[in-house]
């Protein structure tokens, strides 16, 4: 297996009132020797904004905004911005979030070009009704395990301007460079991660998304396999390309009778053909161990959703049960050795 160094907390909670609750799952990006850190701060009644910190080193706090560095302008995200992650392509920073708006929680987007301003794209997910969703896919092979997954919304108040629940698409995540000319991204509908590709942002239109539904199945980029995701999984850090493949750290879900279990997970995929899967490991990444991992706003949650590589080491950021931004260390070139001792073809 390989050897995993957890580092701790490195971000707690400030005690400002933007932040009160907790500060977790973060987007990160190394620049030099500064690493930028936008981690999802949480106010009281769980509104969650974008805060901001600039580490030194991938331990040491150097600089973190007293203020929320991005929150909620437009109606689609007015309960809260969360999860955000960030990759930069061909010179523009790609900063995807979930949006909130108090009943649906959705894929969304902002760019900058200076880490700076940012402007706001708005979601880019599919929106559609649960109902209309699984009428796409109602003759895919999955359509089982999907209608099993989905679970209901809570109840639109009477007093709310919503019209109905949507399907809930999280999880954006951009890959950092173009493959074969387009963008790829992950997302997730649960119980799976999906993914989906085009040359620009412009085309992710309500046709766009039709036609994708309608061929769902092969959208599906990573199902459950092993015993600590087999609930369900979801997306983590961007991917980290390495020679041997896309290095996926994703989030795998496992519920027993204490409730549900947030693992961080490592597959390799092909780097001309991201769809396709190399390699994943049998066994999670690391799973909560520690008191800060069992023990918070939500317990037994590692949710990774930033790395950084210097040298052979890789440092993963994540959500400590929802309450904290804990790292832990990793020699890369052991992980892409153990991973390659579990191909996928091989299996076949």
């Amino acid at each position: 297996m390989v050897a995993v160094k957890k580092e701790g907390i490195v971000i707690h909670k400030s005690g400002l009132p933007f932040e009160i609750e907790g500060v977790l799952n973060p987007a990160v990006i190394a620049i030099g020797n500064d690493i930028h850190v936008f981690q999802r701060s949480v106010g009281n009644g769980n509104f969650s904004t974008i805060g901001y910190c600039r580490l030194s080193d991938p331990k040491t706090i150097a600089y973190r905004l007293k203020e929320p560095f991005l929150s909620p302008q437009f109606e689609y995200e007015s309960q809260g911005m969360e999860d955000a992650r960030i990759v930069k392509i061909d010179g523009l920073y790609y900063l995807s979030y979930t949006a909130y708006d108090g009943i649906n929680a959705m894929g969304a987007l902002a760019v900058s070009k200076d880490l700076e301003h940012f402007e706001k794209k708005g979601i880019i997910v599919p929106q559609v009704s649960i109902n209309t969703f699984l009428a796409h896919i109602k003759t895919c092979e999955c359509y089982p395990r999907y209608v099993e997954s989905i679970t209901h919304l809570p109840p639109v108040k009477p007093d709310s301007h919503h019209h109905s629940p949507l399907l809930w698409d999280k999880n954006l995540i951009f890959f950092p460079r173009r493959i074969n000319g387009q963008l790829y991204f992950l997302h997730r509908i649960k119980p799976d991660i999906q993914i989906s590709a085009v040359n620009s942002i412009e085309e992710l239109t309500a046709e766009y998304w039709n036609n994708y539904l309608n061929h769902f199945d092969e959208g599906i980029f990573l199902t459950s396999k092993y015993r600590h995701e087999k609930s369900y999984v979801g997306g983590g850090c961007p991917p980290i390309e390495t020679e041997e493949g896309w290095l996926i750290i994703y989030h795998g879900v496992e519920t027993n009778e204490t409730g549900n279990i947030y693992s961080a997970c490592a597959a390799l995929f092909a780097l001309d053909n991201p769809k396709q899967e190399i390699a994943r490991l049998a066994y999670p990444l690391f799973s909560p161990e520690e008191k800060w991992e069992v023990e918070g706003e939500v317990n037994n949650v590692c949710f990774p959703t930033g790395a950084v590589i210097k040298g052979d080491d890789l440092f993963i950021y994540y959500g400590a049960a929802d309450e904290h931004i804990a790292l832990c260390s990793i020699k890369l070139s052991e992980l892409i050795t153990d991973l390659l001792k579990n191909k996928t073809q091989d299996e076949k």
